[in-house]
C-alpha cells in the first residue's frame, strides 16, 4: 500500500517538471535577442539558447543531490514531507509572481494544490508504517534493519 502511494506521488511529480518545463518554453520561445539581455536570460541563453535546463532560481543545476534518502523509512518520509512543502512554498512564491498571467498562475495554482495532497499522502504513509511497528518508539531505530529478528538490540 505504502509502495503504491510513493510510486503514484513520483510519477505525478515527474508530470510536474514537464509542466513546468512547458510553461518555461511557451514563455521563451519567441524572446527577442533584447528581451533575452534585458531579463538577465543572456547566460543561460549562451548555453542553452532557449532549451529546458533544469535549475533552481538561483542559478544551481539541478542534480542527484536534490534526491533525499538515508534508507530509513521513517526519515525518507518525513524528508518527503518535507520536500512536499518546500514545493509548495516554491509555487507560493511564483504565484504571488504571476497574478496577471492566467496562462502561468492556473497551472501553478494546480501544482501547489496537489504538493498539498502529497503532503498528505505521505502523511498517510508514515502513520502507516508507525502504527505497524513492534515498538512505538520509532526515533530509537531504522525499521528497516532493526526491527528484523536477529538485529534487535
Amino acid at each position: 500500500m505504502i509502495y503504491n502511494k510513493v510510486t503514484d506521488i513520483g510519477t505525478e511529480e515527474l508530470a510536474h517538471l514537464e509542466m513546468v518545463a512547458a510553461i518555461v518554453h511557451q514563455l521563451t520561445k519567441n524572446l527577442s535577442m533584447d528581451q533575452i539581455e534585458a531579463s538577465g536570460f543572456r547566460n543561460y541563453y549562451v548555453d542553452h539558447t532557449v532549451g529546458i535546463w533544469p535549475q533552481a532560481a538561483g542559478g544551481i543545476p539541478f542534480n542527484a543531490c536534490e534526491f533525499q534518502s538515508k534508507g530509513d523509512i521513517i526519515t525518507d518520509l518525513m524528508e518527503d514531507m518535507a520536500a512536499e512543502q518546500k514545493a509548495r512554498s516554491t509555487y507560493d512564491n511564483i504565484l504571488r509572481l504571476v497574478r496577471d498571467e492566467p496562462d502561468v498562475y492556473e497551472p501553478i495554482k494546480f501544482l501547489r494544490a496537489r504538493e498539498v495532497v502529497h503532503f498528505q499522502r505521505f502523511g498517510e504513509a508514515l502513520r502507516i508504517v508507525q502504527d505497524h511497528l513492534d515498538s512505538k518508539n520509532f526515533y530509537a531505530f531504522n525499521p528497516g534493519f532493526d526491527c528484523c529478528e536477529g538485529n534487535a538490540k
